[in-house]
């Protein structure tokens, strides 16, 4: 009786097929699955984030090259180390005076040349040409030159042996960044040169 009873017992419960996982490693197995899904994840999440700081990146050196690179200025145009010779038996005074083309760009300044007028008041008492060139990227091109004035057509030659002149110019050209951008700007000259005719000397030299 015994005998049958342990028989249908056995019969009740049979034992699993040996292909069949047990419980324990279905547990082991779904969260191994569920690790690797959760690090697929952080891994594109990464990706993302690595790929919106780029985006962002790009962003900020475009404003930067736009608000400084990209941003083109008018070169200045200015006179410096101004001296001046009187010849005594003509009267007529000879200037030389270095021109000053001043460019903060981050591109070349390629210009054409240009005429530059001297006054005393409504006379006109010299000019000089300022020749073709180009001015490197933030740097200044400095050319030297020499002019003949004729103090006799001034109407302040004898008020103190004082000459007050104005000296003007504009240069047309472009400036050329990375090659490929190119932009029209012109350069501006008006200064003032007040000269001692009795000593020779510049007495005051300003430019606006």
């Amino acid at each position: 009786m015994a005998e049958k009873y342990n028989q249908e017992v056995h019969q009740a419960y049979p034992l699993a097929p040996s292909t069949v996982p047990r419980s324990d490693e279905e547990y082991s197995g779904t969260n191994n699955y569920r690790a690797q899904e959760e690090m697929k994840k952080n891994k594109r999440m990464k990706c993302f984030a690595y790929i919106a700081c780029f985006a962002v990146f790009q962003i900020i050196i475009i404003l930067i090259l736009a608000l400084t690179v990209m941003r083109v200025k008018s070169p200045k145009l200015r006179l410096g180390d101004i001296t001046v010779t009187k010849d005594h038996v003509s009267g007529n005074v000879r200037l030389t005076a270095r021109v000053l083309v001043k460019n903060t760009n981050f591109g070349r300044y390629k210009f054409d040349s240009g005429l530059a007028t001297i006054r005393s008041g409504a006379s006109n008492v010299g000019q000089f040409v300022i020749p073709e060139s180009r001015a490197r990227a933030r740097s200044t091109k400095k050319m030297y030159v020499t002019v003949d004035l004729n103090s006799s057509n001034s109407s302040n030659n004898s008020m103190g042996g004082v000459w007050t002149l104005n000296v003007e110019s504009q240069l047309r050209g472009k400036v050329e960044l990375l090659k490929v951008v190119k932009k029209t700007k012109s350069a501006y000259m008006n200064c003032v040169v007040v000269i001692n005719l009795r000593s020779s000397t510049i007495q005051d030299s300003r430019c606006k």
